[in-house]
């Protein structure tokens, strides 16, 4: 067996694809991305969200598949093969996978909780009151966390069991196996709850305020900024996960090719998700005879409140219905997680040459302990802060970096030719421009960012909740970051990725 073939390899391009759609899917797919297209603009949103799509989503795609099946290593490894100094940056993504995968798992807990409760009616008619009080039993402030939550930590245990589990079997036999069930389980679950949806009175009005355009809002920056964010929030780029799965790739894989079926199904998917959000929202709003825009909402209120709240007022099948949505969320956020944690997993088994197994127990017993501080009484708070941080400032920060390093210092061009040989159809010389372009994109808007910051700090939350769970995560990243760097690797990884140098200060040479 080749050292390639014991790492790990996919077994079918299909197998692959799956997978690296079913990373880019996630539960930001069903509850993120309707909300930001209606309000911004509606159906003249997917205008820049395309443009984003074809000038950023896609060119980052085919970079990092290009980048990992080319050195056949985990991140850190990829930026070390560039030059010893920018490993520290693929740590840096790596510990930003390690905590979205700390605090995701607990949002697929309440998930599986929630499958239970839509058979059953429990959370009755108040769905706010019984999310916050009876189930989660929220604290009053973020740095009052309580006791720990049973009823969060032992459905958070089984979701911990289920990722162990199949990405204890491997890439082809876990990950594989396991997206080829999931990802067809989740379009016949989603296009359930469209095929529900778009029947129910009211439905229309909600599509129409989720798809009619207002080309006005195309002349405001925010609207464009808002696109390519949803981009890098969705499509699982610049933090380790793509770079990580195309290290497994065959020798012989078609690059471009996958790098559009993965973005164009990974975009498609959220289109029809907003199809059956918005026509269910709609139908909500026109039975209690108020505007779409007043139940339209994002995120954990609207999978957890305004759902359920939903579901109550269905005229039938309202157990079913719910089951079904509930399940979407459950395969979608199963599908993504399992992605975040093999990046992780592959880092720490390349660079010290540990067994799959022991990496997974080392990452699982350090990651599942501290997914028990989400699951305490004031977890939630934990959760949202820490998102923030790893989404809004972590991938941006992180994928200026990559951009920067890959589009500027190195030579692009060598990467373009590399994947243009390997592919049915090529790209053109718009690649090179497109990432380095994007280097800017995301510098505005990290900067708008932090401008908002000082203005107006995230969530109402105190500056010390902010500088504890948010700020404190950053650093834990940044210096973990550089500590794993100096740690020196197995004397396998000090050979394949110092011994033989890839690049000089000017070239990258893929070939």
């Amino acid at each position: 067996m080749s050292k390639e073939e014991s790492r790990g390899q996919w077994g079918s391009r299909s197998g692959f694809v799956l997978a690296a759609i079913g990373s880019a899917i996630g539960l930001g797919n069903i509850w993120r991305f309707p909300y930001v297209a209606a309000s911004n603009g509606g159906g003249a949103f997917l205008i820049p969200y395309l443009v984003a799509l074809f000038t950023a989503g896609i060119p980052i795609l085919i970079l990092e598949f290009a980048m990992g099946h080319k050195i056949r290593s985990s991140v850190p490894g990829v930026f070390a093969k560039l030059n010893r100094k920018y490993e520290a940056l693929g740590w840096f993504q790596t510990f930003i996978s390690f905590f979205i995968a700390t605090y995701y798992v607990v949002i697929i807990g309440w998930s599986f909780s929630y499958l239970f409760f839509a058979f059953t009616g429990a959370w009755g008619t108040d769905t706010k009151a019984f999310l916050f009080g009876d189930y989660l039993q929220l604290t009053d402030s973020p740095m009052n966390l309580g006791g720990l939550n049973l009823k969060v930590a032992a459905p958070l245990i089984l979701v911990w069991g289920i990722n162990y589990t199949i990405i204890r079997l491997g890439v082809k036999n876990g990950l594989e196996k396991a997206n080829k069930v999931f990802m067809p389980l989740l379009v016949v679950a989603l296009l359930v709850i469209v095929v529900r949806g778009v029947t129910l009175p009211g439905a229309m009005a909600g599509l129409d305020y989720f798809f009619t355009p207002d080309f006005s809002k195309l002349t405001d920056p925010k609207v464009w900024l808002a696109a390519y964010g949803q981009i890098f929030y969705s499509l699982s780029i610049c933090f380790s996960i793509i770079i990580a799965y195309a290290s497994y790739l065959p020798r012989k894989s078609d690059i471009i090719n996958n790098a559009f079926m993965t973005g164009l199904g990974n975009c498609s998917f959220s289109l029809i998700s907003g199809i059956g959000v918005f026509s269910i929202l709609g139908f909500m709003a026109h039975t209690q005879g108020v505007s779409v825009a007043e139940v339209s909402t994002a995120g954990v209120g609207l999978a957890f409140i305004v759902f359920p709240e939903a579901i109550n007022q269905l005229p039938g099948m309202n157990g079913l219905i719910g089951g079904v949505f509930f399940s979407t969320l459950i395969f979608a956020g199963l599908s993504s997680s399992m992605s975040i944690m093999e990046a992780v997993v592959a880092a720490i088994s390349d660079k010290f040459k540990l067994t799959r197994v022991q990496a997974l127990n080392r990452f699982t017993l350090a990651s599942g302990t501290l997914s028990l501080l989400v699951a305490t009484n004031g977890g939630l708070y934990v959760l949202d802060i820490v998102d923030y941080a790893t989404n809004q400032y972590g991938i941006v920060i992180a994928g200026i970096l990559e951009l920067v390093i890959l589009g500027w210092v190195f030579n692009l061009e060598s990467v373009r030719i590399y994947v243009n040989e390997l592919s049915d159809f090529t790209v053109g010389k718009w690649w090179v421009w497109a990432i380095k372009g994007t280097s800017f994109i995301l510098v505005i808007m990290l900067l708008l960012k932090i401008k908002g910051e000082i203005t107006s700090p995230y969530g109402g939350y105190s500056l010390t909740a902010l500088g504890v769970y948010g700020l404190g995560v950053m650093m834990i990243m940044t210096v973990g970051a550089f500590i794993l760097t100096k740690k020196k690797g197995s004397q396998e990884f000090e050979d394949k990725i110092y011994d033989e140098p890839m690049s000089n200060e000017l070239e990258l040479e893929l070939e």
